[in-house]
């Protein structure tokens, strides 16, 4: 197995998760308790990764990124080199195609919390921002959980949106699911086996462990 590759993915995954713990959050409960008639948009922009083909976000974040863009000109005024087929760019572009798989797992969290304890936090003088912290948050445990466990599995096995905007640079750019791709191409079957074998034990658990997590209480049945 290509070791590299994977130390990079999982370098990856664990970075998107870590900012996606940070930046999901505030995103799920304002679409969650925002009164906003127009967050349906919202909605429908972080939710527009599940159904956008990756090389379409994929071409549109180098564009982005690109020396001709604003955010491009930025970077490498602020770096001296170009933000395109960088590991920076992997993680940028990592964030929004993932993003859905924080938000919507935290959004679905906050929004099984009784209003009614939040009511009751205000009643109390606390503010938004102490309830979430106080409240929402250790009664949604289990959906930030399920969040960042789906986050750092889908972001292991991107292949579209990192080939646009990262290439195939080898402990740069290179990510597992790359290696893949040349070990078929190469007609390595084996090693393409083997690494494929990984990323399957690697999915396998993640989803393990999201189920367990949010199943709802199926009942134990009481003795007959």
């Amino acid at each position: 197995m290509d070791w590299t590759a994977i130390a990079l993915s999982l370098r990856l995954a664990a970075l998107v998760s870590l900012i996606l713990l940070v930046l999901g959050p505030p995103i799920a409960y304002w679409l969650t308790f925002s009164p906003r008639r127009w967050k349906f948009l919202v909605e429908a922009v972080v939710a527009l990764p599940l159904v956008l083909p990756p090389t379409v976000l994929g071409f549109y974040m180098l564009v982005a990124f690109g020396t001709r863009s604003p955010l491009g000109r930025a970077w490498e005024g602020w770096t001296g080199h170009p933000l395109a087929f960088t590991f920076e760019a992997l993680v940028i572009a990592s964030i929004f195609y993932s993003l859905p798989f924080s938000v919507q797992p935290m959004a679905s969290s906050f929004s099984q919390v009784d209003r009614t304890l939040l009511e009751a936090s205000a009643t109390l003088g606390a503010g938004r921002t102490r309830t979430f912290f106080r409240v929402v948050l250790p009664l949604s445990i289990d959906g930030i959980v399920a969040a960042a466990v789906l986050t750092f599995a889908h972001t292991l096995g991107e292949f579209g949106v990192v080939l646009m905007v990262g290439g195939n640079l080898p402990g740069i750019t290179r990510t597992v699911s790359i290696a893949i791709y040349d070990q078929v191409q190469a007609l390595n079957f084996s090693a393409a086996h083997q690494t494929a074998l990984f990323l399957l034990a690697i999915s396998f658990a993640a989803l393990a462990i999201v189920y367990a997590l949010t199943r709802k209480a199926w009942g134990v049945s009481p003795a007959s």
